[in-house]
C-alpha cells in the first residue's frame, strides 16, 4: 500500500493548483470520515488514499480524467483496488468502471459535492464549513448557476447508488469536511 507521503507527492507531481490540492485533500478527509462511520475503519487509509488520489490527473489531462490516472498508477505500481475506486468515479463520464464497492459509491456521491458545499462555505462570512447547515447547502444546490461545475445529476445519481437520501448525504458529507478542515487548511498551498 502507498504511504500517505507518497500519495501526497504523487498527487504533487501532477497537481500544482492550490485549489485542485485542497480538493484532493477535502476529498481524502470526507473519505477517511466515511469509512469510520461506515464501519470501515480497519481500511481508512485505504478510503483515505483513494479521496487522496482520485483526481490525480484532473490538472494535466482533463481530457483524459480518470484513464490517465490508471496509465500513471500502474506504472507506479499503486494498489489495484485504489486505482479501479478513483476511476470509478468517473463512471458515465467517459469511464465505463460502474463504483460497486460502498467506497467507491461514496467518493462517487461525495467528489462533486464537495466542491459544492466549499462553495457555499466561500459565501459565509466564516468562509468554513464549521458553521454550515443543510439549508444553506440545499439553497445553493437549488441554484442552477451557483458551482455550476458541480453536477446534480451526478450527486443525485451518487446518493441513490447508496440508497440515501439527498439530505442525508449532504448532512454526512458537512460533517466529513468539518471534521478534517483543519488539516486542510494547514495543508493547502496558498491560494
Amino acid at each position: 500500500m502507498i504511504s500517505r507521503d507518497e500519495a501526497l507527492k504523487l498527487l504533487k507531481e501532477f497537481n500544482s493548483e492550490p485549489f485542485h490540492i485542497r480538493h484532493a485533500l477535502t476529498v481524502e478527509g470526507v473519505m477517511r470520515w466515511y469509512a469510520e462511520e461506515l464501519g470501515y475503519g480497519d481500511e481508512a487509509d485505504l478510503w483515505a488514499t483513494v479521496g487522496l488520489l482520485h483526481d490525480l490527473d484532473f490538472e494535466k489531462y482533463p481530457d483524459q480524467h480518470c484513464v490517465k490516472s490508471q496509465e500513471i498508477m500502474r506504472e507506479r505500481g499503486i494498489d489495484e483496488r485504489i486505482i479501479r475506486a478513483t476511476a470509478s468515479h468517473g463512471y458515465g463520464l467517459g469511464v465505463d468502471i460502474e463504483p460497486v464497492h460502498e467506497m467507491e459509491k461514496v467518493l462517487y456521491a461525495t467528489d462533486e459535492l464537495t466542491g459544492l458545499i466549499w462553495a457555499a462555505a466561500l459565501m459565509r462570512p466564516s468562509k468554513s464549513v464549521s458553521d454550515m447547515e443543510l439549508k444553506s447547502v440545499k439553497k445553493k444546490y437549488k441554484t442552477p448557476n451557483f458551482a455550476a461545475g458541480c453536477s446534480r445529476e451526478v450527486i443525485e445519481r451518487g446518493a441513490e447508488m447508496l440508497g440515501w437520501e439527498l439530505d442525508d448525504l449532504i448532512s454526512k458529507t458537512i460533517l466529513a469536511m468539518r471534521s478534517c478542515e483543519e488539516k486542510v487548511n494547514a495543508e493547502t498551498p496558498n491560494e
